[in-house]
């Protein structure tokens, strides 16, 4: 490949090479994709049913992105918590809207190295899927309860796969599940060179891995490019729109509480800068790759955002631990009445008879016969932050235990 460099507008935005973008127009011109881009024909599928052949109105990974928007859990995304909670403010950016921007970044770079963009898009809107209430934290919270019990891990991309793959069985592609398991955009790389996730066996296996040894999602990676894009642009996406929401909280007076080199403090130079910083260094290889420039300015940027965003979100420390009693009260009550066959429950109410009438194939015996901790792990992590916390006062009137949010006319209150 030719040597490009980037340029600066005035507004600190940088623009493709001139041959980097002629490569782009000739090959948009010719209706080739990249000899890299995933070949929709060698979709793989756990079963080869019919009904889910590609067809010219519904291509391979089309019908995946068809799938994931109508699997219930998709819903969920809108009360689920991106990076703060327990505040009644539209304008804070919630789980769903977080899947879509990661969406419309992967879409961009994707279409510009001319990789397989349904591939990609059917990565990115499911890769969450499986992601707790209350954010991260909550994720921490869950997988504290469920190693203390059993010894094992609970991660949010291998839930992802779970409720794509094994609970709601949307027959959804190998190519799809493997980008979700691998998105983990909190382990930022230079270059991401593909995996050899070959076949189901394949997948399955990582998947154990990652529930038995904490430390094995870090050496995953995905394999095809349309799944390495997916998980950049899972920074790319939130270091800033947190940025945004975290001023409109207070917690940070601006965005000259940061510092960057080349790709920008704010949302917009994020996106525009590591964009084309991923493009220039990507086109035509068999790898998805950053600038060492930029990569010194995403590791910068990750640090500032988990030292000034992250590590309070709003919350007191009293908060967090009153949280985490609140899930490990959940977790026993639930647990408790799913061995002792509480049919008045809601754990069978509200989750195994809803979820085996909506999953359509999984029955209601043989998910009875999986283990009883990963039926309330299952449980727990498909609700929303207001489902929680309505489930755990129903359970628990007498508790004082209350997750009081900032209102929209408290004193104090951001405007929205």
């Amino acid at each position: 490949m030719e040597h490009t460099s980037m340029s600066y507008s005035p507004i600190g935005l940088l623009s493709l090479d001139p041959h980097v973008e002629r490569q782009i127009r000739e090959q948009r011109a010719s209706g080739r994709l990249s000899p890299f881009a995933f070949d929709d024909a060698r979709v793989t599928r756990r079963d080869d049913l019919p009904h889910d052949r590609a067809t010219l109105a519904r291509p391979a990974f089309a019908r995946d992105i068809d799938k994931i928007v109508n699997i219930p859990a998709y819903n969920r995304y809108a009360d689920k918590t991106q990076v703060f909670s327990f505040v009644q403010n539209d304008d804070v950016c919630r789980r769903g809207l977080h899947v879509q921007l990661v969406s419309r970044v992967a879409r961009t770079i994707a279409g510009l190295l001319g990789l397989n963009v349904e591939l990609t898009e059917a990565i990115a809107l499911g890769h969450d899927l499986g992601h707790t209430p209350f954010g991260h934290a909550g994720e921490h919270w869950l997988s504290t309860c469920y190693h203390r019990r059993t010894g094992r891990f609970f991660n949010h991309n291998v839930q992802s796969v779970r409720v794509m793959d094994r609970l709601y069985r949307r027959n959804i592609s190998l190519q799809t599940l493997d980008g979700a398991l691998c998105h983990n955009g909190e382990f930022a790389q230079q270059t991401l060179r593909m995996g050899d996730t070959r076949t189901f066996d394949d997948l399955d296996s990582l998947v154990e891995a990652c529930t038995a040894d904490e430390s094995a999602i870090a050496g995953l990676r995905p394999s095809t490019l349309e799944g390495c894009v997916v998980r950049m642009a899972d920074m790319i996406a939130y270091l800033g729109k947190d940025r945004i929401d975290a001023i409109d909280m207070g917690v940070i007076p601006s965005h000259d509480v940061f510092a960057s080199t080349l790709i920008g403090t704010q949302n917009a130079q994020i996106v525009n800068n590591m964009t084309v910083d991923i493009v220039t260094h990507s086109i035509g290889q068999p790898r998805i790759c950053m600038s060492e420039e930029a990569f010194r300015d995403i590791k910068e940027a990750k640090r500032a955002n988990y030292e000034l965003i992250y590590l309070t979100e709003g919350m007191s420390q009293e908060h967090a631990r009153m949280m985490h009693e609140m899930f490990e009260e959940l977790y026993e009550r639930l647990h408790a009445d799913l061995v002792a066959g509480d049919e008045s429950s809601v754990v069978f109410r509200h989750h195994v008879d809803y979820l085996c009438r909506k999953s359509r194939s999984i029955t209601r015996e043989a998910y009875l016969t999986q283990d009883s901790h990963q039926i309330v792990v299952d449980y727990l992590s498909s609700m929303t932050d207001s489902y929680f916390t309505a489930l755990h006062a129903h359970l628990f009137p007498g508790s004082g235990k209350r997750v009081v949010e900032h209102g929209y006319f408290d004193e104090g209150a951001p405007a929205r």
